[in-house]
């Protein structure tokens, strides 16, 4: 299984800084036969708990900056002798619940103010989540149940030992866990296996813990540490017991699994926690898609970040993106009416050809173009590799519904997939934000494909569902160095002089990254060529109909009984199989998505609250594991390694002064 392990030590246990990296450094090497999957650690120091988790073994993030920068920035202001009381827990990962590529299944786990190690596996996790519903859970790991329900004990218990006792009463499995609070300057170590050891050295000023009383032993025998460690002081912590140690002055108050039985009068708390106010934060290192990030400025009257290319705040705090914006304004229905009328046949013969994703608005426009226009419209799918099973599925319903053909051109799957994992492994060498609109240039051929449809069927009117202004996301080619993006806020109407910046910024990437010189080249220039160079003669229908998400999705549910994805609460770009790994990237990075920019018009128009669209982009902003899991599979791409590179990308955000 997992191996945890750690060291407390004491203000006058005679440690410096450079002691206990060497004492932790050499526990975490012992421990890495345990698990090499994932590594993670909590320091408890300078008034407040470090915490750093990586998908590496522990011998290579042992040689990573992040892990040098915890010891360095925390324990160097305690000088070269510890001054104040130090905690370390440690744990070297075997994967079982939950995958290591996502940072917050690693550990150390961090719930409810809790940050524990666990060694073990509790198979009823999913059944203890069902049980105490009032829990909120947010990862795949079984461990943070166990967290999760030591603090709702102690809120109604407040004696922590029968907090603990009574979660490990309730849990089924293996657990051997070390447990670090933000409110209480105590250590749990606790055990329904006995998989603990502890040794107290003889002055009783430091401690050290492992799972196994080899590595243990071993961790003596090598010596070179100040404290007086013994291997005759090893002792091992038996099943059904814990043991309280003080960081302050190392004691130790063991106890065993017991609750009051029903009528019996608590004892009197062995640790109480309930210390308002006397909480440390907890500073979470690992800076995955989840973990901890600064609040960054936003504008006052949309919800824009300060990290969005070209962005400029006013003395009230308003963005120039909203001072410069035009409210949209359509055609009409009449316009629409009156240029689609000629092309009407009247028979069943298809009269217009209508671009279909299986998305949301690509729906909602077949469902108008066919129920309100009266058209016979036949609707046509590029199918590059990364239409979703949901947008299938969709496409089946309305296209069944409606009695409409439904007509799919397919690209060479397996190459096309291919060509996007050569890509984003070439990104993932020299990651850069404006390039990310790569791994998407395989669709593009759709713009191509249309043309070759209206010579096939001899239909000559093509309706694209797109061209809402609100779902504009310039700051794709932003990130590019172009400011303004495109006019109409389409892809091919970005004006000459910004296509020529974008194919000479591609061109510098280029030759800044040789991987992406491979066999998706000719792919990635036809993408170029469909996009900005074939004409754009397309009828868009939102430049007709204003675009009513609340009229969409209601059409589409009640008529069309459409299916949403079961991982957002978003339904833009659910068809769309790279979306939630791109929108990943960004939010990581930039902190922000293409949701920032689409709720932030929202607000322009008046349709949102700046405090509804907020509240959107805090479930709309999660991280979807399961879809981006899905997604490195069809493509071949090492989930965690992709993960791990994205995660330790330096922060736009880190790099921008609160104001």
């Amino acid at each position: 299984m997992c191996g945890i392990f750690g060291i407390v030590a004491s203000a006058n246990s005679g440690w410096s800084a450079r002691s206990v990296r060497a004492g932790v450094d050499r526990l975490f090497l012992l421990s890495e036969s345990r698990g090499k999957e994932a590594a993670g650690l909590a320091l408890r120091a300078n008034n407040a708990i470090h915490v750093l988790r990586q998908p590496l073994a522990a011998s290579a993030m042992l040689r990573t900056p992040q892990y040098a920068q915890v010891f360095d920035s925390v324990l160097a202001a305690n000088g070269a002798m510890l001054s104040e009381p130090v905690a370390v827990i440690g744990h070297s990962r075997l994967a079982t619940n939950g995958l290591q590529g996502i940072n917050e299944n690693n550990q150390p786990v961090v719930a409810d103010g809790l940050v524990g190690v666990h060694n073990g596996i509790i198979v009823n996790d999913d059944e203890l989540w069902s049980r105490y519903p009032e829990l909120e859970r947010r990862y795949e790991v079984d461990t943070e149940v166990l967290l999760r329900l030591i603090r709702h004990f102690a809120n109604e218990t407040p004696p922590l030992d029968q907090a603990v006792s009574a979660a490990f009463a309730v849990i089924e499995g293996a657990a051997s866990v070390a447990i670090l609070l933000e409110d209480t300057e105590r250590l749990i170590l606790a055990t329904n296996t006995g998989s603990l050891y502890l040794c107290l050295n003889e002055e009783g000023t430091a401690c050290a813990f492992a799972s196994e009383e080899y590595i243990l032993t071993r961790f003596i025998e090598q010596g070179g540490l100040p404290s007086s460690f013994t291997k005759d002081g090893v002792s091992k912590i038996a099943a059904g017991t814990g043991c309280l140690v003080s960081l302050d002055d190392v004691s130790l108050t063991p106890f065993t699994f017991s609750t009051p039985l029903e009528g019996e009068h608590p004892r009197e708390p062995v640790l109480d926690v309930a210390r308002p106010g006397s909480a440390v934060p907890i500073i979470d290192r690992s800076r995955g898609g989840d973990g901890e990030r600064r609040e960054f400025r936003r504008c006052t009257r949309c919800v824009l970040p300060e990290t969005m290319p070209f962005i400029q705040f006013d003395s009230e705090g308003v963005c120039n993106y909203c001072r410069n914006y035009a409210p949209s304004s359509v055609m009409g229905h009449d316009a629409l009416e009156q240029l689609v009328a000629p092309h009407r046949s009247g028979s069943e013969k298809g009269d217009c050809l209508v671009a279909f994703s299986g998305g949301r608005d690509s729906t909602y426009g077949l469902h108008y173009m066919k129920q309100v226009l009266g058209m016979n419209p036949i609707a046509y799918t590029y199918d590059w590799g990364m239409v979703t099973d949901l947008a299938r599925r969709n496409a089946a319903r309305i296209c069944g519904k409606l009695g409409v053909e439904h007509i799919i051109v397919s690209a060479n799957i397996k190459q096309k997939r291919g060509y996007i994992r050569k890509n984003v492994d070439a990104w993932l060498k020299r990651p850069a934000l404006g390039m990310i609109p790569l791994f998407m240039a395989g669709d593009k051929q759709f713009y191509y494909y249309a043309h070759k449809l209206r010579e096939q069927t001899g239909v000559s009117l093509m309706v694209f569902s797109a061209g809402n202004k609100l779902e504009t996301t310039d700051f794709k080619t932003g990130f590019c160095g172009i400011p303004g993006g495109s006019p109409k806020g389409l892809l091919t109407s970005l004006p000459l002089a910004s296509k020529l910046h974008l194919a000479a910024y591609y061109l510098k990437q280029y030759l800044l990254n040789p991987s992406y010189i491979n066999a998706s080249i000719k792919d990635t220039l036809a993408a170029f060529y469909c996009s900005y160079v074939l004409p754009d003669d397309y009828v868009y229908l939102y430049h007709y109909i204003r675009w009513d998400e609340d009229e969409i999705m209601k059409t589409l549910r009640d008529e069309y009984d459409w299916e949403a994805a079961s991982d957002t609460s978003a339904t833009w770009r659910i068809g769309d199989g790279t979306a939630s790994f791109y929108n990943y990237i960004y939010f990581t990075v930039a902190g922000f998505t293409e949701h920032d920019t689409f709720r932030s018009n929202q607000v322009r128009e008046g349709i949102m609250t700046r405090d509804e669209a907020m509240q959107h982009l805090r479930e709309e902003n999660r991280p979807r594991y399961e879809s981006i899991r899905e997604y490195a599979h069809l493509i071949g791409l090492d989930f965690d390694n992709a993960m791990y590179v994205i995660n330790a990308i330096p922060k736009l955000y880190d790099a921008h002064d609160l104001q």
